[in-house]
């Protein structure tokens, strides 16, 4: 009888083990400057992403462009970012993170400073869409290469900092950009990206070595495949994007965007099954958290609609400018630092960062409940109480999120090898994109549908013949007269006005179901959270594991 090959596979501690031994266990200078370089990277592309958004209409009037040619600008720049996701994995294991970030943090630069000074609507499509290229790839390459090159024991720290950047540059942006455009120029939405991006180009260039050229075994990766899927996702990305304004399945652009995309993603499955691609290892995804944390990272972009569309758009409708708005937003940006600091603290003294998650996302959704008691007649002033527990929120959730997303990484053994670190960054890389974007459509879809059914409902209490909307109008009509060409025309702007109230409160009660509707899948995913497998060991015991094998080494001469 032959005897059977049992193969026994190294338990997760184990993994654990040779990771801590594979990892540096002092810090010095070198990787220090990498991880701030690649950090900064990750900072930048979120605020510069934000400050097109918020710089969309100066941008519209200094290229003379209508309100549908203008939604484009920023698809293109945001489909840009979902394209070079994916293909930064097979740009990542040909040639390395220090060459593709040094090259598209200059391109990116030199786009960044020209943008500004171009009138043409066809070029700048064109430049954003570079702009996009190039600073996409700064994301997916962040956590890959802080995780290789810190020891264990700073890896909390390194979570927080990344947390501070990422979440900083969204809260921030609309201060920043108020100042930029009373003190200075709306142009400074692009050269605030001109003056970081270099900064971060010298930290790279000293802190992350060249990479070996790579060893030619097995099959060559298929440069096809990563082209197949990452069109396929910028197609359906810009699609899903532009739907609520070309009313969806009823336009044929929007069909056009959608059918293409699901074709060449059907073209990357083909190609998936016919010659597996040696950088893709879509089967190690195939993990209970794994698929867990993908949809908690979907649903904790969801939430940021709070801070990116509910509050910005409550105060817009009062005629607020981004300057005034701002203030109500960077109270969420005041505590980052310290939260984030103190959440390091907490993971460092073996807390488990699925609770630091679900306390962020609990904060968040009592913020929220809080600014559903929202009117017509709140100010910036208005949100500063409820911003401040927004940003404790979200710190702490973001940073619970990504410690649990490191955790996985370390107990799967996805550091061990490249395919299995290149597939898990992309993975987390376009959910955070789909996610971000998902939500936002979502929640404008909802508004918008909120609103028609409160205007209806209120319009059916403002009706002609009604003593009470009669009466009304009347008062408003004497106090127009003086200003009217005539007692039908001061009526008439009487009703305008009535018609207007009836928009201003309908738009109020959807704002209002917004933050309701934010408070509820925050209370959702507290459900998923608690599905979460517990990891075998936390930071602490991390930490204490690597600092082991050192101790040793000095007793043992």
């Amino acid at each position: 009888m032959a005897a059977s090959t049992i193969t026994v596979r190294p338990s997760a501690i184990e993994i654990a083990r040779a990771t801590a031994a594979a990892i540096p266990s002092e810090v010095s200078t070198r990787p220090l400057l990498g991880i701030l370089g690649v950090v900064t990277g990750a900072g930048l592309v979120t605020l510069a992403g934000r400050m097109l958004s918020l710089g969309l209409p100066d941008l519209k009037g200094h290229v003379g462009i209508s309100f549908d040619d203008g939604a484009w600008l920023d698809s293109a720049f945001n489909a840009s970012l979902m394209f070079i996701g994916p293909f930064t994995v097979y740009l990542g294991g040909l040639l390395g993170p220090r060459r593709i970030l040094l090259f598209a943090a200059g391109v990116f630069t030199l786009t960044s400073a020209f943008l500004p000074f171009i009138h043409s609507y066809s070029l700048l499509v064109a430049a954003l869409i570079v702009a996009g290229l190039t600073s996409g790839t700064f994301y997916p390459l962040t956590l890959t290469f802080a995780l290789r090159n810190i020891p264990l024991r700073y890896l909390p720290f390194t979570i927080a900092l990344y947390a501070v950047f990422v979440d900083g540059g969204v809260n921030i942006a609309p201060s920043l950009y108020g100042w930029y455009r009373d003190h200075l120029s709306w142009q400074w939405m692009f050269w605030n990206s001109a003056v970081l991006a270099p900064v971060m180009m010298i930290c790279v260039y000293l802190g992350i070595p060249p990479s070996p050229p790579r060893k030619k075994s097995g099959p060559a990766p298929s440069f096809l495949g990563f082209l197949y899927l990452s069109t396929g996702l910028a197609l359906i990305f810009a699609a899903l994007q532009q739907g609520q304004r070309l009313d969806w399945w009823r336009s044929g652009v929007f069909n056009a965007g959608f059918w293409s995309g699901s074709f060449f993603l059907l073209c990357a499955l083909v190609r998936r099954l016919r010659a597996p691609n040696p950088l893709v290892a879509l089967p190690y995804l195939r993990q209970w958290n794994t698929i867990l944390l993908g949809c908690l990272l979907f649903w904790f972009r969801f939430t940021l609609c709070t801070t990116i569309i509910l509050i910005p758009q409550a105060l817009a409708i009062r005629g607020f400018e981004a300057d005034q708005i701002g203030p109500a937003i960077i109270w969420s940006a005041v505590p980052l630092l310290a939260v984030a600091l103190t959440a390091a603290l907490l993971l460092l003294r073996k807390l488990d960062p699925r609770l630091l998650f679900a306390v962020g996302l609990a904060g968040t959704a009592f913020a929220a409940w809080l600014c559903s008691e929202y009117s017509t007649v709140w100010a910036a002033e208005n949100f500063y109480r409820t911003e401040l527990l927004v940003g404790l929120g979200q710190a702490f959730a973001f940073i619970g999120l990504v410690g649990c997303v490191v955790l996985q990484a370390i107990f799967t053994g996805g550091l061990s090898r490249p395919e299995w670190a290149l597939t898990f960054s992309a993975y987390f890389h376009v959910i955070r994109l789909f996610g971000g974007t998902a939500g936002a459509i979502y929640m404008g879809h909802f508004i918008a549908q909120r609103e028609k059914v409160h205007s209806n409902l209120l319009g059916l209490h403002v009706t002609g013949g009604s003593w009470i909307t009669e009466q009304n109008i009347r008062a408003m009509s004497a106090g127009l007269y003086a200003k009217s060409s005539g007692v039908v025309n001061a009526s008439a702007r009487a009703i305008d006005l009535v018609a207007a109230r009836l928009r201003l409160q309908a738009y109020s009660l959807s704002l209002i179901d917004g933050f309701l509707l934010i408070a509820w899948s925050c209370a959702c995913a507290l459900i998923v959270i608690a599905l979460l497998r517990r990891s075998p060991l936390n930071y602490g015991d991390l930490s204490a594991m690597q600092r082991i094998p050192s101790s040793r080494k000095e007793s043992n001469p």
